[in-house]
């Protein structure tokens, strides 16, 4: 080999070890990104918690017996602890990074396990709970109030100093993504029920049945240039026609989590119509042509033979198209809305974990630790559906062979 020739692999060879080390940095930076923002916040309370806070309003009249359980041993410096009200007390941030003060103990003879209702909803034993977030208790002199910015020891220390008080103010903590999990979930099942047929049958018709012609040829170029489309553009599409459907004739009112699943089955489509067609393709000749011969049809053999030898491939082409669900979010925002709710309706306003994603990076300031978080997230279910459908493809093969 003439040294020309060895220079000038050397540089391809550079080129290629260049551009993989590059890929693999950026991969990598963006992973560390998010894992090193968003890891602290990766609780279970933020997978099963409302977004929404539910807030409390109790009164307490003049207390006769207070609490006599005293400071247990196993509380730390941080925790403040009022041995007259049974109440302990943890200063702390909330998802959103913002100062709270938590009820870290409440105690079994604790007067505040019973409180009095102001808005006088049909409680059962209405009272502060451990995990509440107390935000101010008022005073009955009108003047004196305790904030949870002041911080736990403060509000403690002015508990301590009075037998009642005026008003106190809690809540559940919120910020908690349980909804958008909820509607991500319910997108991936509406969206599949709607896409994988028509696009399975769709790959069948043009790999197996249809003929080489024009007509075809065109309708494969039509399916290719709708998988370069905007995704965007394709939301422009479920406003202006399946938000009015859904509209018409379900309940709905606006944009729902039923013309997010129409609008993202139609940009799925060329994507499962692709994929299908090239599994398809991959089928050996000679197991068509062997079962004919024994005398089955062309539709037995294509459903019988073609279509269970293709399965793996179609599995795969699922797992891409539910990865383009959980990822996509500007189809969504006109289609479905950027509303974070609790209470999930398919035919009400929600958001998916990426739209949730975008309504959090909106907002001024942007929570960056939280958005983070939910990518996490995303990451973990994508990388599940993976390891899942690589264990399924696999005994499949097992079974089939």
């Amino acid at each position: 080999m003439s040294n020309k020739r060895k220079i000038i692999d050397a540089v391809y060879q550079a080129f290629t070890y260049l551009a993989s080390f590059v890929s693999i940095l950026a991969l990598g930076l963006i992973f560390m990104f998010v894992l090193n923002k968003g890891f602290g916040l990766l609780k279970w309370d933020l997978v099963v918690s409302d977004y929404h806070a539910k807030y409390y309003n109790g009164g307490m009249p003049e207390v006769l017996e207070f609490s006599e359980t005293e400071r247990p041993e196993s509380f730390i410096n941080e925790v403040y602890y009022s041995e007259k009200w049974g109440l302990a007390l943890i200063d702390g941030k909330d998802k959103e990074n913002n100062i709270i003060v938590e009820v870290y103990f409440i105690a079994e003879d604790s007067p505040l396990k019973e409180i009095i209702d102001k808005n006088e909803n049909d409680y059962e034993n209405f009272g502060l709970d451990v995990g509440d977030l107390v935000t101010i208790i008022k005073f009955n002199d009108g003047m004196t109030s305790a904030v949870s910015s002041w911080g736990a020891q403060n509000m403690i220390t002015q508990l301590d100093s009075v037998n009642e008080f005026r008003e106190i103010v809690f809540s559940t903590e919120g910020g908690g993504i349980r909804g958008s999990i909820i509607t991500t979930l319910y997108l991936i099942g509406l969206t599949l029920v709607f896409a994988l047929p028509i696009g399975i049958f769709t790959a069948i018709y043009l790999n197996e049945f249809a003929k080489k012609n024009k007509i075809t040829n065109i309708l494969r170029s039509m399916i290719e240039l709708l998988t370069g489309v905007p995704s965007i553009v394709f939301g422009l599409m479920g406003l202006a026609v399946f938000v009015p459907l859904t509209v018409k004739y379900t309940s709905a009112t606006s944009g729902n989590i039923l013309s997010g699943s129409l609008t993202l089955a139609v940009i799925l489509l060329p994507v499962i119509i692709r994929s299908t067609e090239e599994s398809l393709k991959v089928v050996p000749d000679g197991l068509r042509s062997a079962s004919l011969a024994l005398g089955a049809n062309h539709t037995q053999t294509t459903f019988k033979v073609v279509l269970p030898g293709a399965l793996p491939g179609i599995i795969t082409g699922t797992l891409l198209a539910v990865g383009r669900i959980i990822g996509e979010s500007a189809a969504l925002i006109f289609a479905i809305g950027t509303a974070v709710k609790d209470d999930i309706s398919i035919f009400g306003k929600s958001t998916s974990l990426a739209v949730h994603i975008w309504s959090l990076m909106s907002d001024e300031p942007a929570n960056i630790e939280l958005a983070s978080t939910i990518a996490l997230i995303i990451l973990i279910i994508v990388l599940a559906l993976n390891i899942t459908v690589k264990l399924v493809t696999s005994r499949f093969m097992k079974s089939y062979n």
